[in-house]
């Protein structure tokens, strides 16, 4: 029996430490069964639902998961699988693992596995920490738990699970797995888990969640059934993958015909603006501002003048940073921040889809626009990640029958990761310029 990591990803960072693999932005049965025949351990199905609303969201997990079923149907795969989602603890939880329990379930347990090492979050005594200038804040400290659609009030894992589950699982039922237990080594433990047990995991170091997988192997080699929700390091350690065969720093080769870029740049967190902020800064790129302010009424006339702006740049030999306006708005409920960010989104999109078409190479910051940028910009049904060119963040690229950019390498840069040079970096590896500073990688 074959054993085979399938990843539903709410966007298309959860590929920020492996390689090798396919992401799939397209989810039926015949792209479902190539993936399942391809030979990476595992593949990510680009879901996106986390720039939805829950009810969206849950049926889009749905029908993932019963065309997974279809393609699964009478093959001798083991699927493993994975709802991977935020490592700061935003997206739709339980909606989207207890859909994925009713359609290919039953499961024994399901595991809430936030670590991120790349990005500084670590969990110990089932308090999850996202590290903040060399110091560990409890996550409802910072930024991301007054996100507007998914906050919360814990970073103890068992109180935010029953916040989440509003009671259904009290804190009280959540089986903890502490460091101490990891570290001794849980198989004896985890076959005795059933009924869909709730269970949270402590990981400060790689080597914890590697203990930590080599104990769940085990235990699913046995016959247990175990879903996941979790954030990327996990994947590292299940897929048990070797070193990438293009160091970081010589992703650049990738650069085609040592042509300038684009970067988009959608996310608004506050390190992405930092982050924007220094790459404005660096030799050979231009700024191109899309004043959404202006959207729906003028939609026309700012896509006409971002394209033109891009175009002038390109041909003066600069890579054109494309960026939405940093201003915060305010809107009356969810369903008009989500439609408003859609409306955003299809315009950027619009830009990708025009750019030149002997661009050198692109870079796409955040979650929602890196997605959108693979299915809709570039309309690719798979990408193969080629690996990290710094850590956390993703490179794949454009098969060679691409109609407008074959070849073509893509950065996936998530929102919150990096530090505030990273996103400059990133550019300057793909440009070809001296790296600076510190980063490390």
């Amino acid at each position: 029996m074959t054993t085979r990591i399938i990843v539903l990803d709410d966007d298309p960072t959860g590929s920020q430490t492996v390689h090798g693999c396919l992401l799939l932005t397209r989810w039926n049965v015949a792209t479902l069964r190539e993936a399942l025949a391809d030979a990476s351990p595992l593949f990510f199905v680009l879901t996106n639902t986390r720039g939805m609303d829950a009810e969206r969201a849950a049926a889009i997990t749905r029908e993932v998961c019963r065309n997974l079923k279809a393609a699964l149907a009478g093959s001798d795969i083991q699927p493993v699988l994975v709802s991977r989602s935020d490592s700061t603890l935003r997206g739709h939880y339980p909606v989207e693992t207890d859909v994925i329990a009713e359609e290919l379930g039953p499961f024994d347990a399901h595991f809430l596995v936030p670590a991120f090492f790349e990005g500084g979050r670590t969990t110990r005594d089932s308090v999850h920490y996202l590290r903040v200038n060399g110091v560990d804040v409890p996550v409802h400290e910072t930024e991301f738990a007054k996100d507007s659609v998914f906050g919360y009030q814990h970073s103890y894992l068992p109180d935010y699970v029953a916040e989440k589950t509003q009671g259904r699982i009290p804190a009280s039922a959540v089986r903890r797995f502490t460091l101490e237990d990891i570290r001794a080594g849980v198989r004896e433990q985890l076959l005795h888990l059933e009924n869909n047990a709730c269970c949270v995991v402590d990981a400060e170091v790689p080597d914890d969640l590697a203990r930590f997988t080599q104990d769940v192997l085990a235990a699913t080699r046995a016959g247990k059934r175990f879903l996941f929700r979790s954030a990327a390091s996990l994947l590292t350690a299940l897929a048990q993958l070797p070193p990438q065969p293009v160091a970081a720093e010589a992703m650049g080769q990738y650069t085609r015909k040592g042509r300038p870029g684009a970067v988009i740049v959608g996310s608004h967190v506050a390190k992405s603006s930092r982050q924007l902020a220094l790459l404005l800064e660096a030799p050979g790129v231009a700024g191109v501002e899309v004043d959404v302010s202006r959207l729906p009424d003028a939609r026309e006339m700012v896509l006409a003048e971002v394209l033109d702006a891009v175009e002038r740049h390109f041909a003066a030999g600069k890579t054109a940073v494309v960026y939405t306006s940093r201003t915060e708005r305010q809107f009356a409920d969810q369903a008009a921040r989500l439609a408003f960010g859609e409306a955003v989104s299809n315009l950027l999109m619009d830009v990708v889809c025009r750019l030149p078409e002997d661009l050198g190479f692109l870079i796409s910051k955040g979650g929602i626009t890196s997605n959108e940028v693979l299915s809709s910009g570039l309309a690719l049904r798979s990408a193969r990640v080629l690996g990290q060119v710094a850590a956390g963040v993703s490179v794949v690229r454009c098969p060679a029958e691409h109609p407008r950019f074959p070849e073509l390498p893509v950065v996936i840069f998530p929102g919150n990761v990096g530090e505030d040079d990273t996103l400059a970096l990133v550019y300057q590896r793909f440009a070809g310029l001296q790296d600076f500073g510190q980063q490390p990688v």
